[in-house]
């Protein structure tokens, strides 16, 4: 710490320190100080449209960078980012959620001022049911303290935090004694050398292992740890639709995404074929375990997240993911003999039909094949992620997607976060017409900062994974011409595509075109959609009826 330092210039410091190199946010009056200090630091402030699109950015930066911050003004703001903070709590991705609020002496005798809602402290009990950690800035000899506790909470956990900064608390001098202490949890070594123990001779002994690869790898920046592991072992790895792209899909352990009955019936009759399941970091959630027909037996199962570890029916206290997986690396895992396996195949170069509509599959096709090794696949809750689960990606962590939260309206400001957080990959950002309707104005930002995502919007006239559930004018929206956005924002090419030829073209010259945005309006049938869709909502139609 520096001395001197105030409350605001040490959140900086330590946001800084660990790895944030942009804030996300709407500016407001009660955080205009906090928002001078940002835009004098070495940090970048990328004010958006709207404070839901700066939360969306915040957590798609976050999933890539291992740390994401947004920065919102009291109430007005704070909770219009409380639906994007709920989602990277339920997807474990780690946002520090700042938010201005009245100062400390503008408080006394509880006036009326604007932006409250209730009480001073409506929004701070909010975020506590929403974050892993939370404070209030109200004492400047406890606040370097106070924001090293959370900070500390969100790498632990990979979840959110929150940290409310009253405005007259921002220029203050910290605690000039104060000396931070970094203390890294570890695991109790007697109950991880018996847990491997277990693991080992569980391993071993079976003749037919499989490593289903959860979301927790992405977060805890695990790639390299598992990839070491499936090749020293030559255990075979699945995926999930949370975790997709955790490994190469190239690499030729690689089964594919399991998703219970959602997905390819090789790879599912292999993964619960399997003599012992290793879960590692895995959400058992309704959509990655296909809603919930996904046949896993316990009794052959090693299951171990950053929260617990279970072998069979036996639990383990106080073990870390992470050594874990390490402690399997270095333990004498035998090397197992494979046969066959299942395996993604690249997709083959795309024959177009001249002049034929364009359909969802041979949409999904087209994009198969137009895929990259730059580029990252941000894909919408709907048919955009649902058959997006099934397109090759070349790379790790390079398709994102809020496959368990799905919350609508996250793709095109998730591609500003993803853009930010790795220059160097070129976001392809399916989403559905209705989620663009809500936050795809996001492109001003977009233009704004002179990022080059190549939007694609399923234009099916409405809700089209509702539809099949339960119909109604509900589900019907009004029509957009999207390939006019760049017209009206001056920046950016629009593309009109209602056949396959013309998909073909305005992919080719989106891809030619780096200087700003590309967006295509690819207009689809209502009732067109991928196989795994119609799969999902078969299912989900059984609830809501």
């Amino acid at each position: 710490m520096k001395n001197g330092q105030n409350v605001g210039q040490y959140l900086i410091e330590r946001l800084y320190e660990l790895g944030v190199r942009h804030v996300f946010g709407v500016p407001g009056d009660f955080v205009l100080g906090f928002f001078q200090q940002l835009v004098e630091s070495k940090l970048h402030v990328i004010n958006t449209c709207d404070e839901q699109g700066a939360g969306f950015a915040a957590d798609a930066y976050a999933r890539v960078r291992g740390l994401g911050a947004v920065c919102i003004t009291y109430c007005v703001g704070g909770l219009k980012v409380a639906n994007t903070t709920a989602q990277a709590f339920a997807e474990k991705s780690p946002v520090v959620v700042i938010s201005g609020a009245p100062g400390m002496k503008e408080r006394v005798k509880n006036p009326l001022l604007h932006h409250k809602v209730r009480d001073f402290d409506t929004q701070l009990k909010v975020y506590e049911h929403i974050t892993v950690a939370s404070t209030v800035l109200n004492d400047p000899e406890t606040a370097f303290r106070e924001i090293d506790r959370v900070l500390a909470a969100a790498q632990r956990f990979k979840r959110p935090v929150y940290i409310e900064l009253p405005r007259d608390m921002v220029n203050l001098p910290g605690d000039t004694s104060y000396k931070a202490q970094y203390k890294e949890e570890t695991s109790d070594p007697d109950a991880m050398e018996e847990l491997l123990s277990e693991a080992v001779n569980m391993i071993n002994s079976a003749k037919k292992p499989v490593i289903l690869a959860g979301i927790e790898l992405h977060r805890f920046g695990l790639q390299d740890t598992l990839l070491k592991l499936v090749e020293k072992t030559n255990i075979p790895v699945a995926a999930t639709i949370l975790s997709k792209s955790v490994i190469s899909e190239r690499h030729p352990l690689y089964l594919g995404v399991y998703e219970g009955a959602m997905g390819f019936e090789d790879v599912r009759e292999y993964v619960e074929s399997s003599d012992c399941l290793i879960l590692l970091g895995v959400f058992m959630s309704d959509v990655d375990l296909g809603i919930f027909t996904a046949n896993l037996d316990q009794a052959k199962s090693i299951y171990v997240t950053s929260e617990k570890a279970m072998i069979r029916h036996h639990t383990y206290e106080e073990v870390r993911l992470q050594d874990f997986i390490q402690g399997l690396l270095e333990a004498d895992v035998k090397r197992h003999e494979l046969g066959q396996i299942p395996h993604p195949k690249p997709p083959p170069a795309f024959s177009v039909k001249p002049g034929e509509k364009i359909t969802v599959h041979r949409l999904f096709q087209q994009l198969n094949a137009f895929i990259d090794d730059n580029t990252a696949v941000i894909a919408e809750p709907g048919d955009a992620l649902i058959g997006g689960a099934d397109l090759f990606i070349h790379g790790a962590t390079e398709f994102i997607a809020p496959a368990y939260y799905l919350s609508l309206g996250f793709a095109v400001p998730a591609s500003i976060g993803v853009q930010m957080a790795n220059p160097n990959v070129r976001p392809l950002v399916l989403v559905g017409d209705g989620a663009f309707q809500m936050t795809g104005m996001e492109l001003s930002t977009i233009a704004r900062f002179r990022l080059n995502p190549i939007v694609v919007v399923f234009n099916n006239r409405g809700y089209g994974t509702e539809r099949p559930m339960l119909d109604g004018p509900f589900n019907d929206i009004h029509p957009w011409k999207f390939s006019k956005i760049p017209e009206m924002l001056g920046a950016g090419k629009g593309f009109d595509v209602n056949t396959e030829d013309q998909l073909e073209e305005a992919l080719h010259s989106a891809r030619a075109f780096v200087e700003g945005f590309s967006i295509l309006d690819v207009h689809l049938d209502p009732h067109d959609s991928s196989p795994a869709l119609r799969r999902l909502t078969e299912s989900l139609a059984k609830r809501v009826k």
